[in-house]
């Protein structure tokens, strides 16, 4: 082979690799040498064709070159330039809701637990909130902006720091809260939000040995609740019968997140034992496991009808990392995509509709999002939203509380802990028309149960009931939760009923019933002396008839 070929072949190959180099994407794997073939491997996600460099080579040089092995991904999918993927949610902004529109003044808890300590439907805001003595949650009417006073009304149940808490979404005044008292609480919010404290629960639930992390409610059942403690078990509650009716015991440690898919049927669970498992919730059987040791798992979600699995974690290398997984074959994942190299928790959040995945960091202000497929490359990026103020979680509001107007396909609620605020982001798609956009707000799962809890437990799965957006949210039926009579029982001792006269538990409980009490008693001191004028007037009276002419 001539020598000018041969340093001809070679300055185009150093000039291509400098320019891959030069990328913004960088190559995970470059020309390395084995047994004497050139091999060249590229990012999945941002391929380059470097057979593109044969065809300017002379024929000569291209038959002397012919014994090198390229090694691609394929023709389909290499290319000089990244490959351009058209997308309709390309160019969605974030944008954050003005100063008046925002809930300000709030003493959001300092709890280090990773949750998201906030939950929002299409009328209600509930945060739990910083208290000594025991756990409580403010709930505010969507349209109640602006700054909360200090003295507003809260939910105050529990015993314990709140930890969780989740919105109902059949019955939009349903809530339902877990606490380190190891109680599950369901509470009724009275039309128009809350005028005074509320002490009383709906219904209580006692199951778990250790506080209670986590609660979801089914996506397509009403009154099916389950919930997952730091005694390893996932507990299913029946609400029409105030009783646990499954457990899933197959956790060696405490569980971390919990997501179902669309219809329900399954379950995946992400745990501090380092294993991912999707799990069939009425049996409690273990249909696929991963033990992730380069990938440690906190939290996941299911995408879909993709079946798909999307989790966030942190790689071997400390840095935060998402994987995409196969439903049916978690022996390896699909893809790894390390993010960056702070330390917050990730958390992920699934639109179905959009199929658009979002990533917002514990601690940080940003919120990346993607666009999901079922082909290669399975993941896009689209865009980054900033801010400089810290989230310490985030709610979102269901798709049928949006504003189509506005084009908005996704809104967060951000808690900034340091400021005491809750910021509405809403995240839109930019169109000129001010028309019904269909193409981007197809039908949604609604406001009806498919399923009744009977159904359910016996073994039959439905998809969701769907609704369109067209013509706004409007609540077909109203539905009514209602408790269960349960049968009346008595501890007595010492003629008090200790069940229904419980002695205080905490400090602040404790100075709550003294207050009360004395309410009480001023009350009863004030009535009493009503009561003593009134039986002077009266004495005064039958004195003045006795002592009449008439009756001498």
């Amino acid at each position: 082979m001539p020598s000018c070929h041969l340093l001809l072949f070679w300055a185009l190959l150093k000039e291509w690799f400098f320019q891959a180099l030069n990328s913004w994407r960088p190559l995970s794997r470059f020309l390395h040498a084995a047994g004497g073939h050139w091999a060249l491997l590229t990012h999945p996600l941002h391929p380059w064709r470097p057979a593109s460099l044969l065809r300017v080579l002379s024929p000569a040089l291209q038959e002397a070159v012919a014994g090198l092995t390229l090694v691609s991904p394929g023709p389909s999918q290499m290319s000089w330039r990244p490959q351009y993927r058209s997308s309709k949610f390309r160019n969605v902004y974030g944008k954050v809701a003005n100063r008046e529109h925002c809930f300000d003044g709030i003493p959001i808890t300092k709890n280090v637990h990773d949750n998201h300590f906030c939950a929002v439907n299409a009328r209600f805001l509930a945060i739990v909130t910083e208290s000594a003595g025991g756990g409580s949650f403010l709930v505010i009417p969507l349209e109640q902006t602006g700054r909360i006073e200090p003295n507003y009304p809260k939910v105050c149940g529990h015993q314990g720091n709140v930890l969780d808490i989740k919105w109902n979404p059949f019955i939009d005044n349903i809530i339902a809260s877990c606490s380190e008292d190891t109680s599950v609480r369901i509470w009724e919010i009275p039309e128009g939000g809350l005028k005074r404290n509320m002490t009383e629960a709906l219904l209580e639930l006692h199951g778990h040995s250790r506080r209670v992390g986590l609660v979801e409610w089914h996506p397509t059942t009403n009154n099916i609740l389950f919930s997952a403690g730091y005694d390893y078990k996932v507990l299913i509650w029946n609400l029409d019968v105030g009783e646990p009716v499954k457990m899933i015991d197959c956790h060696s440690d405490v569980i971390l997140c919990m997501s179902f898919n669309t219809d329900g049927s399954l379950l995946t669970t992400t745990c501090k034992d380092k294993k991912l498992r999707v799990i069939e919730p009425r049996s409690g059987r273990v249909l696929q496991e991963a033990n992730c040791k380069n990938h440690r798992v906190n939290r996941v979600v299911f995408l879909g009808n993709m079946k798909r699995l999307l989790t966030t974690g942190v790689s071997r290398w400390n840095t935060r990392q998402i994987a995409l997984w196969d439903q049916e074959d978690l022996s390896m994942p699909l893809i790894e995509e390390e993010i960056d190299g702070l330390s917050g928790l990730l958390f992920p959040f699934y639109d179905a509709d959009t199929h658009m995945l979002y990533l917002a960091g514990k601690g940080d202000g940003n919120i990346r999002y993607y666009e999901i497929s079922t082909e290669k490359p399975y993941l896009s990026y689209l865009m980054e939203f900033r801010s400089p103020a810290p989230q310490k979680g985030l709610g979102v509001m269901p798709k049928h509380g949006l504003d189509v107007s506005a084009c908005e396909v996704f809104r967060f609620y951000k808690l900034v802990t340091l400021k005491g605020l809750i910021e509405p982001i809403s995240m839109i798609v930019p169109r000129r028309s001010d028309s019904y956009q269909e193409d981007i707000y197809p039908m949604t799962p609604g406001t009806e149960p498919a399923l009744t809890p009977d159904e359910w437990l016996g073994g039959i799965n439905r998809d969701p009931v769907l609704m369109s957006l067209k013509e706004g949210y409007k609540k077909s039926s109203k539905m009514v939760f209602k408790a269960p009579i349960k049968e009346k029982k008595s501890v007595v001792v010492n003629g008090i009923d200790l069940l229904e006269n419980v002695p205080p538990r905490t400090e602040n409980e404790l100075l709550r019933m003294f207050f009360r009490q004395q309410d009480e008693i001023r009350r009863l001191k004030e009535e009493l002396a009503q009561k003593d004028i009134r039986i002077r007037q009266l004495q005064l009276e039958l004195k003045n008839l006795r002592n009449s002419p008439k009756n001498c």
